[in-house]
């Protein structure tokens, strides 16, 4: 797994116990693969279809650095199939895992498409 973006932990993304607010790591799980994804299949427009079970597995605070590994896993005619992991930059301590996001390409009326993802290009693609 390659990561690919990093992300300061600041006030402002805590909850009331002063770590990190789940919800917002879990928009920017949503953006990160999504443009990952979007990369893969090089169509840009999509949507998030599934998201698989979530486990919190460690908190992260002010001033930590988190990390967004992203790799494919399936691919169909017009979807993606992506994992993520968020690990703690210094320590490579796993925040959250997501085994599946699956991700569909879009026509402008919301119908599927077929996309151009082919797995020889993905190492090349970020």
């Amino acid at each position: 797994m390659k990561y690919y973006t990093r992300r300061w932990i600041r006030p402002n993304d805590l909850n009331a116990a002063n770590r990190l607010f789940g919800g917002q790591l879990l928009c920017w799980i949503d953006e990160e693969a999504a443009i990952y994804a979007a990369c893969q299949m090089k169509h840009q427009t999509l949507v998030t279809k599934y998201i698989s079970e979530i486990d919190f597995m460690a908190p992260a605070k002010t001033g930590d650095v988190v990390e967004f590994g992203l790799e494919v896993t399936d691919a169909g005619r017009t979807s993606l199939t992506v994992k993520c992991q968020v690990r703690k930059k210094g320590s490579q301590e796993s925040i959250i895992t997501i085994e599946r996001m699956v991700f569909v390409a879009v026509d402008a009326s919301g119908r599927p498409v077929p996309h151009q993802y082919s797995p020889n290009d993905a190492k090349q693609v970020a």
